[in-house]
């Protein structure tokens, strides 16, 4: 039983080092292009629009409005 505990300790640090590592390759070569006003407006945008979609899902997961 000690070696199924272990084993699955495991998991939450694959997922975080996944995690930092898909977070990684998507920041840094937007943090390259962030020094033109164009691209700099648009990153904003995305990140705005991003945040708000997550908010609208996750509310939406939490209290799902009556069918009827």
């Amino acid at each position: 039983m000690k070696e199924f505990f272990v084993n699955v300790t495991r998991y939450p640090r694959y997922l975080i080092a996944f995690s930092l590592g898909v977070f990684n390759s998507v920041v840094e070569p937007l943090a390259r292009r962030r020094s033109n006003p164009v691209t700099a407006v648009a990153l904003v945008g995305a990140l705005v629009s991003g945040l708000v979609s997550l908010t609208l899902v996750l509310r939406a997961m939490v209290q799902p409005a009556p069918l009827s």
